[in-house]
Order: structure tokens, then C-alpha cells, then sequence
């Protein structure tokens, strides 16, 4: 969609100042609930546009929320510890490395310097026992490099040396028990740099609860990248450029999806990563396609939801492509109004916060 012609005044659905709603700061969840499902979820009607209330309630409730005519669609990527302190060889400078994507010694990295970095230049990070050689530069603090390391040397490097990307609104180091809770517990396939949060609420007692009550469950994977919380810094949201991220829908998970979809039920998505993978794979016949893809799918409104009828997900910060995506999908004026009731109500907000159920 084309941005409106210079000196037209922009509507407000695609004004960036239209997402945007106070946010105290002590309200940003610095530390996860003491458990998964301890969190808060706030019930929000997408059918009462005309401002019906809004239910608070607690993650466990949503077991009388799903039923047999549901599917629950999960996010199986797994976060890796890619966040290294290193060294610039050349300079003796300190450097942040953040690494993206590794195969067969091509690395792409997000760097961090006081210097402005210059391809050729090596990058020594894990007590030196790994070395990046810088090549191109993509924008945005994003570089091309290669390494003599092995793809399996590199995940054992992560392993030892690595430490948990959080997010740069949780200003706190990373601790080992970050580990285990920016995790989903369903994570199987390494390849995120951000956990897909909605998912960190859900515990195998829930899930067994979910199955007991006839939820059926099926899996999709999409890496999570850092574009996620980069703000929309542009008055028209339209010329925002969207990152890139990895997706994957196996044969199996197509044909779940697909078979409950044609006998009529509910299709419910565990966040926005997953609204993102659906509504990317989705064909013309409304039929979701099997297989690998990249995805760099913008949602805002106004959007037809082909696959999706209820979403999970936490609260995400101002002027952010999730809460347009969540705006897209219920609302920006629902939305703005749930939002304003979790700020008033003292909700625990973004990635280690609290959720809402949209339905």
C-alpha cells in the first residue's frame, strides 16, 4: 500500500502517532512471573467495538476459554544465547555482537561499537576462541561476516559464552535462570534472537488441561529477530520497512491447520509470530502452503485475517509493529481502550508482563 502523495494529510489509521499510548515505566515487567501461568490476562471481545467491557482474569482461565472446536497454534523456535562481549582486533575497542543467522561459515550479526566498524575488520568475542570477519555492511548496525568456526563450534561457543538477548527495555544483565524463562516450553528448533512471549505463559500442565478439554494443537516455527522491537520511527507507518524473519510450516502442521479450518473451527493463534507465519502462507483458496520462507509481512489496518479468530498475546510498547498488528486485528480504538484499562489497572507490560485474549 503507497503512502499518501506528498502534502496530503495521512489518515489517521496510518499515522504512527495513532499506536501510541502512555507507558510508566515501572510497569514494564523487568523479572517473569514468579511462575508461567501466574501472569494476568485481560479477556478482550473483538465483537464489541462499541466498547463492551473487558474481563480480567488470570492465564489458567483461558481452560474455559477453549474448547473442541479449537486449535491452538504454537511457535516452536528456540532463543539462542547469541549475545557476545568481544573485542575489535584491530582497535582493542569493545564490541556487542548479536548473531542472526550462521551456516556453513557465513554469519550475518548485528554489531554494536563506540568506532564506526569497517569491512576486513575481525571481531574476537568467547575468550577468543571465535573470530568474525566483517565483509558488508547491510544498514542498520546488521553486517555480513565469515568465520573459520564451524556451525556446530559456533552453537557450543553460544553455549559457553553466549548470553540471553533480552530485550533492551529489561535493563538488567542476563542470568542463568533467563535460560529456562525466555523460553517457550514447547521450543524445539533453535534460531530466535527474541522469545515469542505469548507462548512463555503456557505450561505442560495448562497444555494437558487444553488437550483434556479437546484443544487440538499444532506448531509452526518462525525465528524471531531484533527487528521486533524496533520502533516505527516514520509519521506514515506505510513506509516503514519491516524486518525479514525464517519461517517454517511442515506438511503436517498444514494439514491440521487446513483440515480444522474446513470443518468450520476456531483457529487459535499463540502471538504474533504465528499471525505473521499463517497470514504469509496463506494461498489465494484461503488454504495454508506447506514449507520453508521468509517473511517480511507488515500488519496493520485494515486487514482480512484469512486464517486467525483468536489471538493470544502480551502487551507490546507504543508506536510498535505488534501493537499495529493487534490493532489490525481487534481494533486500534478496542485496543487503545484495553491498553488504557492494563495501565490503569496496573497490568505487568511487554515481553516478561503479562497477556490479553482476543476473540
Amino acid at each position: 500500500m503507497s503512502p499518501s502523495p506528498a502534502g496530503t494529510p495521512i489518515p489517521e489509521r496510518w499515522r504512527t502517532v495513532s499506536y501510541d499510548y502512555s507507558l510508566p515505566e515501572d510497569l514494564v515487567a523487568q523479572e517473569p512471573a514468579k511462575r508461567r501461568d501466574d501472569a494476568r490476562l485481560l479477556i478482550v471481545s473483538r465483537s464489541q467495538s462499541d466498547g463492551g467491557p473487558l474481563h480480567d482474569a488470570r492465564i489458567p482461565d483461558l481452560t474455559g476459554l477453549l474448547g473442541p472446536d479449537d486449535l491452538l497454534v504454537v511457535n516452536e523456535t528456540r532463543v539462542v544465547p547469541a549475545r557476545f562481549q568481544g573485542v575489535r582486533a584491530e582497535t582493542g575497542g569493545q564490541a556487542e555482537v548479536l548473531v542472526l543467522e550462521h551456516e556453513d561459515g557465513a554469519v550475518r550479526l548485528m554489531l554494536g561499537t563506540r568506532g564506526k566498524p569497517f569491512p576486513g575488520e575481525s571481531i574476537v568475542v568467547a575468550d577468543g576462541t571465535l573470530v568474525f570477519v566483517l565483509e558488508a555492511n547491510e544498514g542498520e548496525g546488521v553486517w555480513r561476516a565469515r568465520t573459520d568456526t564451524s556451525d556446530r563450534d559456533l552453537r557450543d561457543a553460544m553455549g559457553h559464552h553466549g548470553h540471553v538477548p533480552l530485550p533492551p527495555y529489561i535493563r538488567r544483565d542476563d542470568r542463568p535462570e533467563d535460560r529456562e524463562r525466555y523460553q517457550t516450553v514447547f521450543a524445539r528448533h533453535d534460531g530466535a534472537v527474541a522469545a515469542p512471549t505469548a507462548g512463555l505463559h503456557l505450561t505442560p500442565e495448562l497444555l494437558g488441561a487444553f488437550s483434556s478439554n479437546g484443544v487440538a494443537r499444532a506448531a509452526v516455527t518462525l525465528h524471531v529477530g531484533p527487528g521486533t522491537f524496533r520502533p516505527v520511527t516514520s509519521d506514515d507507518l506505510r513506509t516503514h520497512p519491516m524486518h525479514e524473519e525464517r519461517f517454517e510450516v511442515t506438511p503436517e502442521a498444514a494439514s491440521a491447520i487446513n483440515e480444522h479450518r474446513e470443518r468450520g473451527g476456531r483457529i487459535v493463534a499463540v502471538g504474533t509470530t504465528v499471525v505473521r507465519v499463517l497470514e504469509s502462507a496463506v494461498r489465494e483458496d484461503g488454504r495454508l502452503s506447506p514449507g520453508p520462507g521468509r517473511t517480511s509481512l507488515f500488519i496493520y489496518p485494515p486487514w482480512t485475517f484469512r486464517l486467525v479468530d483468536a489471538l493470544l498475546t502480551n502487551f507490546h510498547a507504543p508506536r510498535s509493529t505488534l501493537l499495529m498488528l493487534v490493532a489490525a486485528f481487534a481494533g486500534r480504538e478496542r485496543i487503545l481502550e484495553a491498553y488504557a484499562h492494563a495501565v490503569r489497572e496496573r497490568y505487568r507490560l511487554l515481553s516478561y508482563g503479562d497477556a490479553m485474549f482476543l476473540a
